[in-house]
């Protein structure tokens, strides 16, 4: 087991709606083909008081802000006091954690986003788990399927783990900033608190507490 890459190295599950879908998991990325069969059965339990119910299998929460022109396709669930602006687009297979932001021309698809998520502008997040308060800056993006159509693998130090995902995007731990315009290539996860440069393009695992400021130079978050 690759111990730095762990759920529970990264992410603090009293911050997310979602904490029972990583019950039994020990990497976050094994939840990704379970999240629109799990917001379906949670949907339903949730409280009519504070959750609406929006077409088929869409939950947003009453104090949720939503723009008009957003577009949310099922199965979704927005949670309390969540922005959705102008022209965001959620697909569906998505959880949007509560105070979190989505943004205008920001797609959403098949992830978990935490509460108090940024992704504000112009960012495109698919097969991805963001944790607590992770932000990422404008135009950054995760790519999530390799251009070989291959198997995603994740990196670390010379050696690879594989996950058996034809699609994978990044795993961003709590309180990691990603810098604007950077992509996140399949495979990607990064450990919470770290720091990704502006104009990054970043493969494999980042220690938490890291700034990474290109390929092969990481250093410690504030050195």
């Amino acid at each position: 087991m690759w111990e730095e890459l762990t759920i529970e190295k990264n992410y603090d599950l009293t911050q997310t709606i979602a904490a029972d879908i990583f019950a039994g998991a020990t990497y976050p990325w094994e939840v990704l083909s379970a999240i629109g069969s799990f917001i379906k059965k949670l949907g339903e339990q949730l409280d009519s008081d504070v959750y609406k119910r929006i077409g088929e299998d869409v939950w947003i929460a009453k104090s949720a802000s939503v723009a008009p022109t957003a577009y949310i396709g099922g199965p979704a669930i927005i949670g309390k006091e969540a922005e959705i602006r102008h022209g965001a687009y959620i697909r569906g297979n998505a959880i949007v954690g509560e105070g979190a932001v989505v943004g205008n021309s920001t797609e959403l698809k098949n992830v978990i986003l935490f509460n108090k998520v940024q992704v504000p502008h112009y960012n495109y997040v698919g097969d991805s788990v963001l944790g607590y308060k992770a932000h990422m800056g404008a135009g950054a993006i995760t790519s999530n399927v390799k251009s070989d159509k291959t198997l995603v693998t994740i990196s670390k130090q010379g050696e690879k783990l594989e996950t058996g995902l034809k699609k994978m995007g990044a795993m961003l731990g709590d309180n990691v900033e990603i810098g604007c315009n950077s992509v996140l290539n399949p495979g990607t996860v990064i450990g919470k608190g770290s720091h990704v440069y502006p104009l990054s393009m970043v493969r494999g695992f980042v220690p938490a507490g890291a700034i990474y400021k290109k390929q092969g130079e990481v250093a410690k978050l504030n050195e």
